[in-house]
């Protein structure tokens, strides 16, 4: 063997190995920063909130799981995902086993003890009447002697004192869907309560767009918001910082056009 066919293979053999060790670094480096990402568990109810959550696949979407799922390795965290029923969200979440919940400020009970972002989106309720009637909302006096279907166990601040007076009636369910169920049963239940992106979604999969309509009119409009425990103050401003860009920049939008 000559000389040079020598030093031709012993720089092959380098260059092999530094390759290889090149590529050691890159796959450490990777999985350096994989196990870096801390966890971040977010409540999305056992039956979500669809369009804003939506858990009947088995990964989770909708409006604020995206928006929330893009946020969160820019700040450090994977998003996982954790089912609590309503009762017992505040006391877990004050206890440490969620990090956050999707909340508007107003459906909160003492809301001082927690932290919240800035609206992700803004909730509009409204009522959703029968198309066969002439119904329509612009003031609570207008829901007098009448019935309404209501969420069972949400609050709606701005109805409550006629509901305490017995102005308007209020009938509660568990499900979603059963609030427009129950307003097409006859002629007892005037309404149904809702949030507006809420309602036409589920009554466009229920295929009952042709049935029922939402008012002119809103009963209240709130931020949606990511609810913290407030020792993660750091969190929410970076949270915000990111929120705004996405605004800027399209990104939320893109979201939002993806579920209308």
């Amino acid at each position: 063997m000559d000389f040079g066919r020598i030093c031709t293979l012993r720089f092959s053999a380098r260059l092999l190995a530094f390759s290889l060790l090149c590529f050691a670094v890159g796959v450490s480096a990777s999985e350096g920063k994989e196990e870096h990402l801390k966890s971040f568990h977010l409540n999305i109810s056992p039956h979500g909130y669809p369009p804003y959550l939506i858990v009947d696949e088995d990964t989770p979407s909708g409006i604020l799981w995206d928006v929330i799922a893009a946020i969160a390795p820019r700040l450090g965290y994977e998003l996982v995902p954790r089912k609590i029923p309503r009762k017992r969200v505040d006391n877990m979440l004050l206890d440490g086993y969620i990090d956050g919940t999707l909340r508007a400020i107003e459906w909160t009970e003492k809301p001082e003890n927690y932290l919240f972002t800035r609206a992700v989106v803004n909730i509009e309720e409204v009522l959703f009447f029968d198309r066969e009637f002439a119904y329509d909302y612009s003031h609570p006096s207008d829901l007098f002697g009448h019935t309404v279907v209501a969420h069972l166990g949400y609050k709606y601040p701005s109805l409550a004192p006629y509901f305490e007076q017995g102005k308007i009636k209020r009938f509660n369910v568990s499900s979603d869907k059963d609030l427009f169920r129950y307003v097409l049963l006859g002629d007892r239940f005037e309404a149904a309560l809702a949030d507006r992106l809420v309602g036409q979604w589920i009554l466009r999969n229920e295929g009952l767009s042709n049935r029922l309509r939402p008012s002119t009119g809103s009963i209240s409009k709130y931020g949606y918001r990511l609810m913290l425990r407030k020792d993660w103050t750091e969190f929410a401003q970076d949270f915000n910082r990111e929120l705004s860009a996405m605004r800027e920049n399209g990104e939320l939008d893109a979201i939002l056009a993806n579920y209308r």
